[in-house]
């Protein structure tokens, strides 16, 4: 598997001896001293200590193992590499860089006295790069004189355990996840998914989103569907149609463009200045231009008569008397009516 470390240690004095990032990966792990050819060693002066591996393609992740240089010493206080694995990172990526990823594991609780050298880290998540990372100076938990002066990758082996394929758990990784994990990505243990596809909720994400959110995580409103509907879950879309006033396939648009109504299909009057109207009645809030009138400006005055002019009509009785008898005629009378009031 392809792998990498950050200044990597090279002797003259031991030119026969190699300390890549490879060793790390290779399987050994009876010879944990500097030149039993069996781990990865840095060089020193560095601030920063940073390895990873490749996995070559997203696993699900159980738990990382490592085991860490010893020279085959005892190990503890008196073992000078105990203040070197101090303090350090372990993420899972899946990018080689730490932060694009998920923190595993940060020391911030040993010492010397008490730091493991083979550590076993539980890590329940997917990813393709496993990356150690350390660097000086941190760790306010630690005395000072605990601390090496300069970060290393100091790895003999490190091992990952899980699935190598992806979509299932179990202790044999039989179990196919959940039909709506995202990705396919579960608990390798639980089979709980490790986030939803949009539109469902849940431990399995087996629940739709609860009214109104829709889409990612659950985390959109619907918009202003047709009599209080709710939108479809995974994508929003009002199946209905939408309120008066609003359009669009999520309905999330107030009517533009001087449009009004239901689906906005309605043109608006001859508002003043040709302002947009309101866009659920029409009407227009800022009055009407000129030589139109009323609550959505559709109704026009007399062409012939001044702008400042309109019609009123009114229906007047007028007697007539006959022979037979007296008759009620209804008659239409038109007067203009200018705006200081004169007829």
């Amino acid at each position: 598997m392809p792998t990498f470390q950050s200044h990597e240690y090279r002797s003259h004095s031991y030119s026969k001896f190699t300390f890549d990032s490879g060793k790390a990966v290779d399987g050994l792990k009876t010879n944990f001293s500097a030149f039993g050819g069996q781990c990865v060693i840095s060089a020193d002066g560095y601030k920063t200590a940073t390895w990873w591996v490749n996995l070559t393609s997203i696993h699900s992740i159980h738990d990382i193992r490592i085991y860490y240089r010893t020279d085959d010493a005892p190990w503890g206080p008196s073992n000078d590499f105990t203040a070197r694995f101090l303090g350090y990172y372990v993420y899972v990526s899946n990018t080689t860089n730490s932060q694009d990823g998920h923190l595993c594991f940060h020391d911030t609780m040993y010492s010397s006295a008490t730091i493991p050298a083979i550590f076993k880290i539980k890590c329940s998540v997917h990813g393709q790069y496993v990356i150690y990372y350390n660097e000086r100076p941190q760790m306010s938990h630690v005395h000072a004189s605990e601390l090496s002066p300069y970060a290393h990758n100091e790895l003999c082996e490190l091992e990952v355990e899980g699935c190598s394929k992806t979509g299932y758990y179990g202790p044999d990784c039989s179990h196919p996840c959940p039909d709506n994990c995202l990705h396919q990505y579960c608990h390798i243990e639980t089979g709980a998914c490790l986030g939803c596809k949009p539109g469902y909720q849940g431990h399995h994400c087996e629940l739709p989103c609860s009214p109104p959110f829709y889409g990612e995580v659950c985390s959109q409103i619907c918009g202003k569907c047709s009599n209080n509907e709710t939108c479809d879950h995974i994508n929003g879309i009002c199946g209905k149609g939408c309120e008066i006033g609003v359009f669009g396939q999520k309905c999330g648009t107030q009517c533009n463009g001087r449009y009004y109504g239901i689906n906005c299909s309605s043109d608006c009057g001859e508002c003043l200045n040709f302002e947009q109207c309101h866009h659920i009645n029409g009407t227009c809030l800022n009055g009407c231009d000129l030589g139109y009138y009323g609550e959505k400006c559709v109704r026009r005055k007399s062409a012939h008569l001044d702008n400042t002019e309109e019609i009123v009509r009114k229906v007047v009785p007028r007697i007539v008397a006959t022979p037979t008898g007296v008759t009620v005629n209804l008659v239409l009378v038109k007067k203009v009516v200018k705006q200081d009031g004169k007829a």
